[in-house]
Parts: structure tokens; sequence; C-alpha cells
């Protein structure tokens, strides 16, 4: 009786039926591994509750789709379109985001076919090199704060080809002219510089320096905050 509830109505003779035990199984294992990543993403990494909650619950998504073809080709390709939809009906995302997404997927792609001991090694070996790099990757205390944007606005007459590069030089610390902008109707030049500081406790003597080549214009200093990189 309980096997007649979970046959389909489609499957022939020539079908082979997931047993309701096997199928709870694989899909339990899922969760679980699917709970592993999301904990490997959350270590030392900034995250939103959406994405560690949709990377728990993707391994058993995909287990199940998988399960469900078994071996059929045409559901099959049906599957693949329709996640090929997704990508073009979501934000793009980071390549750490994606790479984590394709990692979940190869979780449940491994469990559908009913390799659970393979899906448990596969989860534990890529968490764990993901927190080792994750690890490696972080920044220093304080490595942050040397890596500055500087806006400074300086006359319409003056030329402002390198006339700040003996004073970033005098304070070791590398700037990289990335914008230009004029401002007041054209009578000042508003010049946006990446710069990387020598010694992050002398920004405001840096700054007092570069005031008297700009001649006592407005100067901002903001922290540069890189952007994600995105697929």
């Amino acid at each position: 009786m309980l096997d007649a509830i979970f046959q389909g109505i489609f499957d022939t003779e020539m079908t082979r039926t997931i047993a309701p035990g096997d199928f709870l199984l694989c899909i339990a294992v899922s969760l679980v591994l699917g709970a592993v990543l999301s904990l490997a993403y959350m270590y030392r990494t900034r995250y939103t509750k959406s994405f560690v909650i949709t990377l728990a619950i993707l391994p058993a998504v995909v287990c199940v789709v998988i399960m469900m073809v078994n071996g059929n080709i045409g559901t099959g390709v049906a599957v693949a379109g329709a996640f090929s939809l997704v990508r073009f009906r979501s934000a793009p995302g980071s390549a750490r985001e994606i790479g984590t997404i394709f990692l979940a997927m190869g979780t449940g792609l491994i469990a559908g076919m009913g390799y659970l001991g393979y899906a448990a090694l596969f989860t534990v070996l890529l968490s764990a090199v993901f927190m080792l790099y994750n690890r490696l990757a972080e920044d220093k205390p304080g490595a942050a704060a040397k890596y500055k944007i500087f806006k400074i606005t300086v006359p319409e007459d003056l030329d402002y080809t390198g006339v700040f590069e003996e004073v970033f030089a005098a304070f070791d610390a590398r700037a990289e002219l990335i914008g230009v902008k004029t401002i007041h109707m054209g009578s000042l030049f508003r010049l946006t510089f990446s710069v990387k500081l020598g010694d992050a406790r002398r920004e405001k003597e840096l700054i007092d320096a570069l005031r008297v080549r700009n001649g006592n214009l407005e100067i901002g200093v903001s922290r540069d905050v890189p952007a994600g990189t995105e697929l």
C-alpha cells in the first residue's frame, strides 16, 4: 500500500521506483550536508541570512531533482533548462557566492545519485578547503586602514599631472589617479586618488602636506572598500 502511494502514475514496468526509506535518507543526508556547507561559508565571511538558508536547502533540492530524473533523458534536459533560467532571474552574485552555489549543487547531485558516502566526503573536504582559503585570504588587523580614497580639489589653472607625486612619495604612500571631475562651473577640478598609506598614523600629516600644494582647498578622505567581484 505504501509503495503504491509513492509510485508515479506514468511509471511502467521498466521504471525503477525509489523506496520511500531511501528517498528520506537521501534528503536527510543532503540537509545535513547543506548545514555543514552553510557553517563553512559563514566562517570569517560576510553573509546574508537569505543566502545561508538557500545554501542549506539547495543540496536537498538538487538531490530530489536528480532522483526524480532517474535516467530519463527528456526530463534531464528540461531540468537543465529550468536551472539555466534561474541565472537570468537573479541578481549577479560574487565569485565566492557562485562558487559556493556550485559546491552545494555538486553535493546534491552526488547524494541524488545515491552515493551518500562520497557526498559526505566531498562536502567535508571542500568545506575544509573553503575555510582554509578564507583564513589565508583574510586581511591582517589594521591592513584595511591603509587603503584610502583621496578626493582633492585643485584650482583650474593648476596642472595636476604629477603635482602630488612628490608629496605621496615623501610619506611612503602609493597613489593612483583614478578620476578627474570639474566642479563649480568648471572653475575647479576634483581629483580622485586610490592611495595605499605607508603608515596609517601619518594620515593627518599627509593631508596637511597636500593642502599646501592645492591652495588649502577641500580634501576628502574615505576608506577604499573594494567592490565584490561578480561573475
